[in-house]
């Protein structure tokens, strides 16, 4: 018997079907655990008609319930943002699918490896950001020094920024930052999203209060029509996540169409998430 054809992560994109079929149809193998997760992370391979290829299994079994994030789950909340990738057109979120595992239903994303070098963040001395980089604020460098932490000005970053702010990503750490040797970029870890009062957490507020770009727009207009009552988005939303928290999408795509603009950081509830990577 021949060895499965080996998928490599940056060959297969978001719009290969093959890679859903692979994720939702494939015979799971744990193969350990991931460690510095918070809740349960599987590093796992998946098998499917002589194909095989790496994925991440979150089974719900194994996440910690969360005060404020009360309804649905995590599991359900990374698909919903692999969905909202997929309408937008953008391709930010590894393939992900909703599947019974070895420990029940749960998330199973592929996995996707690293480019090594890729700087998109950095600390740095003085008060202003150096051309190409973006300014997040002032953080602590150690020995009683700090500094001033930056992301890159980058597209695919601000791509992402716009992403998180329609999805109200509770969580961008630099951590979750993905980028390949084919020059893609991809963010991962959405299970705090998606909820209904704004709590928008992130790393990527170098572009706040500035005007969005066209594709920007052109992409919310996309959103919005895919977000009607009877929209593709909302039928594959409905399944994952509330009612409320499928109209406040609407409402926050809504709102940045209204403004035009990149939004501001809330004053109620800390903007950057801690530890920031």
């Amino acid at each position: 018997m021949s060895a499965p054809e080996r998928i490599p992560p940056r060959s297969v994109t978001t719009v290969d079907p093959a890679a859903a079929v692979l994720l939702a149809q494939g015979e799971l193998t744990v193969r350990g655990r991931i460690r510095e997760a918070s809740n349960a992370a599987l590093y796992c391979t998946v098998t499917h008609e002589g194909r095989e290829a790496a994925c991440v299994y979150k089974p719900v079994a194994g996440e910690r319930p969360l005060w404020d994030f009360p309804d649905g789950t995590l599991a359900g909340r990374e698909v919903a943002a692999y969905e909202v990738s997929e309408a937008a057109g953008w391709g930010l979120v590894p393939p992900t699918v909703l599947r019974d595992g070895p420990y029940g239903e749960g998330m199973c994303q592929l996995w996707i490896e690293t480019a090594p070098g890729a700087e998109l963040l950095a600390l740095v001395d003085g008060e202003e950001p150096e051309p190409g980089w973006k300014a997040i604020g002032l953080a602590e460098a150690g020995e009683g020094r700090t500094a001033l932490l930056v992301h890159a000005d980058d597209e695919r970053l601000r791509r992402l920024a716009v992403f998180d702010a329609v999805i109200n990503n509770a969580d961008r750490k630099g951590g979750h930052l993905l980028p390949t040797e084919d020059g893609r970029l991809y963010g991962i870890d959405h299970g705090v999203a998606f909820n209904a009062e704004d709590k928008l957490r992130t790393l990527l507020w170098g572009w706040a209060g500035e005007p969005l770009t066209r594709e920007a727009l052109d992409v919310l207009e996309t959103v919005r029509g895919a977000l009607t009552a009877t929209g593709a988005l909302t039928a594959a939303l409905t399944p994952l996540i509330t009612p409320a928290e499928i109209d406040a999408t609407r409402a926050r795509v809504e709102r940045l169409l209204t403004t035009g603009v990149h939004p501001l950081p809330g004053t109620d509830w800390p903007a950057i998430p801690w530890p920031p990577v």
